[in-house]
């Protein structure tokens, strides 16, 4: 186990230290290798003793054609990098290929750059070769994921990032989903096994090397990188019934849970979980808002409701205001439901507002 004492750089960082295993890389990234001719690659958030973006990067310098690799990451007083240097800062990696064609990288020639500050994606430093690349990759820091998405949207960069699927309902990103400045990537909402950092107390299993992995659920790519996966269309095969396909007490949509079950003649506003995204083709369907207050998708509000839990504890609370509200004849055997008077609802988790762009034959 690890002592008290070296948890402080994880605590700091909010345990975002999760290192994407190469398989992981690789099996999203050869989806994109047109994109990567000629191109300016970026990785801020990438220790380059185990980053494997580095690693993939690197080895794959001449296979994608890439102009340059830089690399970043925060600073680590216990750095040795490659065992030829021992600093105390943070540091930048830069590298441009080798002389001779085939060669794998090495230390020689890969640029090492002492920086001032401490090496964060936000830094004035961090800054200036953002403004240089062409395209960011890298597994950022979740719980910084706002702010990371907010300033490759500010300096127009191309990307390919991690993050939880969640994010989906960020107010500071679903409306770049909804505007097709981000979608999700081929893989999402999977999960995924990390490699974590030695401070990790918990841990699902350790290899024959002493390294941690645990496993993270609902864990998508998120880019804004065109591929033909995008445009596949979403089969469809249910047909619409106001039986089946109920509509929100609070949101001019129909309810769906599963998105095998668009109904393939319906073409008012469709209600669909954020797993959908995965699926989604912008030339089917036409995002129009997602069911979290801050959107303002719904049509009504509800004063005070009495919660009943599945163990059957009540409790008062406004949670109905803040989601898609079916409203039932009964009370559900499962689950939590709501009721205000007699009127007795349930909520369904986020879900995205979509509508058609073409009618079906």
């Amino acid at each position: 186990m690890s002592k008290r004492s070296n948890l402080t750089r994880a605590k700091t960082n909010k345990k975002d230290e999760f290192y994407t295993q190469l398989k992981d890389i690789e099996n999203e990234l050869k989806h994109y290798k047109d994109h990567f001719k000629d191109k300016v690659v970026y990785c801020n958030a990438d220790d380059p003793r185990v980053s494997n973006f580095f690693h993939y990067f690197s080895y794959n310098f001449e296979y994608l054609g890439l102009k340059k690799l830089i690399t970043t990451c925060y600073q680590n007083q216990e750095m040795d990098l490659f065992s030829m240097h021992d600093m105390e800062s943070a540091i930048a990696l830069v590298y441009e290929g080798e002389k001779d064609k085939g060669r794998i990288p090495t230390v020689e020639n890969i640029g090492v750059i002492e920086l001032k500050g401490d090496g964060d994606f936000r830094s004035p430093e961090a800054i200036e070769f953002l403004k240089e690349a062409d395209i960011v990759v890298t597994n950022p820091p979740f719980s910084l994921f706002r702010e990371y998405v907010a300033q490759l949207v500010e300096y127009e960069k191309d990307f390919i990032i991690m993050g939880n699927n969640n994010a989906i309902t960020y107010k500071e990103v679903f409306p770049l989903i909804r505007d097709e400045k981000l979608w999700l990537g081929h893989h999402s909402n999977k999960t995924i096994e990390f490699m974590l950092s030695p401070e990790y107390e918990k841990w699902d299993r350790v290899d024959e090397e002493g390294n941690k992995y645990g496993k993270v659920p609902a864990i998508s790519w998120f880019t804004n990188l065109d591929t033909p996966k995008r445009h596949e269309e979403i089969i469809l095969y249910r047909s619409y019934s106001p039986e089946e396909y109920p509509k929100y007490d609070n949101c001019n949509a129909i309810n769906v849970d599963r998105v095998t079950e668009i109904p393939k003649d319906y073409y008012g506003v469709i209600g669909v979980p954020i797993t959908y995204l995965g699926s989604h083709n912008p030339d089917q369907f036409e995002i129009i808002g997602i069911t979290k207050t801050w959107d303002n998708f719904a049509s009504k509000t509800y004063p005070r409701q009495t919660q009943i839990s599945s163990n059957g504890r009540k409790s008062i609370v406004t949670k109905l205001n803040d989601g898609g509200v079916l409203k039932l004849d009964e009370a559900p055997q499962k689950g939590t439901y709501y009721m205000i008077d007699e009127n007795i609802y349930i909520q369904k988790y986020a879900r995205i507002l979509i509508k058609p762009k073409k009618v079906v034959e």
